[in-house]
């Protein structure tokens, strides 16, 4: 007998409940971003250009829709100031501070 491999596709229907803090994240990333660059798609390519992300991933970034992780947050804050300092504010931490 063989055994089926594979995925489960969910159900049609099934609704996914948003963490408030991942969409708080997502929004301001979103912000920070279009503070910084501005909403043109020259701005959108600049933060290809730091990320190496791909237009459609940096796009959802500034829609808000998807937060960047890992990697590419820490490139949009090595060339970001806004970035930086909401990342510091979302951590509860301030420029400058001492840890201890």
């Amino acid at each position: 007998m063989r055994i089926k491999m594979g995925t489960v596709v969910p159900k049609m229907g099934t609704v996914v409940h948003l963490d408030a803090e991942q969409t708080d994240y997502r929004r301001a990333i979103a912000m920070a971003l279009h503070e910084e660059l501005g909403s043109t798609h020259r701005a959108i390519k600049s933060a290809m250009r730091w990320t190496g992300a791909s237009e459609r991933t940096v796009k959802y970034w500034f829609a808000g829709e998807r937060g960047p992780s890992g990697d590419h947050l820490i490139a949009l804050a090595r060339n970001s100031d806004v970035v930086l300092y909401v990342f510091l504010a979302l951590a509860d931490r301030h420029a400058g501070e001492e840890g201890g």
